[in-house]
């Protein structure tokens, strides 16, 4: 049964149908986690909720309830515990790899499962040399970054970001998934990182972080080798219209790329999710064929 199926069944079970039907695509499940998102008008049925759904999908060990949207530099979730065993730490399997994470300590969607394979059979299909040089400006616990090397043992990715928690599980990960050498963990903010020790190196950069990508466009810039490479973007877009979001985020993009004097072409661009009414998290692949900087 699909998760979105479970849970809409569990609430049939236990709540009235007007108060089911308000249980929308509201659960993720992270390893054996899962996180709900309950609305307020349920208050007081969330505990009952969470442990008719430990029966009914016992391969699920924990609940939470998020509470609080996802906010701040690390991108962290305040969750609140509901049933189950009382940890936040899991192993969430993947097209192959394993990623340990804390829900509490850092970020993880498993949501972005299918961008994040889709990138990694972008770099394989699309390669500026058979050992690119990568850099992720805000790496997690590794994902992007673990699944781009399992599928293209050849690339080295400087995986870099600014929460210590999210850096020791990606350390962790890196040597659970055997892509040692591959995959070099950076504790650091990007913007200092890349000016310091990464300036004209890279063959692609990956942003995915879309609170704040734009931000650093001029980073994945100046990260670049001066002959180009990709940038592949993301970006959280507002729109009417679902097909005129992605139209939306490139114009957008593309004022700030002609500032910055390079050469470039959108290769790809796709709507990642809806996030809310009218907006949506998009990603676009960007090809710069030269620097004029």
């Amino acid at each position: 049964m699909r998760k979105s199926r479970i849970l809409a069944s569990v609430a049939e079970k236990v709540l009235s149908k007007e108060e089911a039907a308000t249980i929308i695509k509201g659960m993720d499940i992270i390893g054996d986690i899962a996180i709900l998102k309950i609305p307020s008008t349920l208050e007081g049925k969330e505990t009952i909720l969470a442990e008719a759904l430990l029966k009914e999908a016992p391969y699920i060990k924990t609940v939470f309830m998020q509470t609080e949207p996802t906010k701040g530099d690390y991108r962290l979730k305040k969750l609140k515990w509901l049933a189950g065993e009382k940890k936040s730490v899991t192993i969430h399997k993947e097209y192959g790899c394993l990623f340990k994470v804390d829900v509490e300590k850092a970020f993880f969607s498993p949501r972005l499962s299918f961008e994040r394979k889709r990138i990694a059979d972008f770099v394989k299909n699309n390669p500026v040399t058979s050992n690119e040089t990568i850099i992720n400006l805000f790496a997690g616990v590794g994902c992007f970054s673990i699944l781009i090397a399992k599928f293209n043992p050849l690339v080295k990715v400087f995986s870099i970001d600014l929460n210590p928690n999210a850096v020791e599980y990606m350390v962790e990960n890196i040597f659970l998934n055997k892509v040692r050498g591959k995959v070099i963990a950076v504790l650091s903010e990007a913007r200092r990182i890349v000016n310091e020790f990464f300036l004209n190196k890279a063959d692609r950069v990956l942003m995915p972080l879309p609170e704040k990508a734009f931000e650093f466009l001029d980073v994945s810039v100046s990260a670049l080798k001066p002959l180009g490479g990709y940038i592949h973007y993301q970006d959280f877009i507002q729109s009417v219209k679902e097909k005129e979001a992605i139209k939306k985020a490139e114009e957008k993009v593309s004022r700030k790329l002609k500032e910055l004097n390079i050469d470039f072409q959108f290769v790809g661009g796709r709507i990642i999710k809806n996030v809310a009414p009218y907006k949506f998290q998009i990603a676009l692949d960007i090809k710069v064929s030269s620097k004029n900087i």
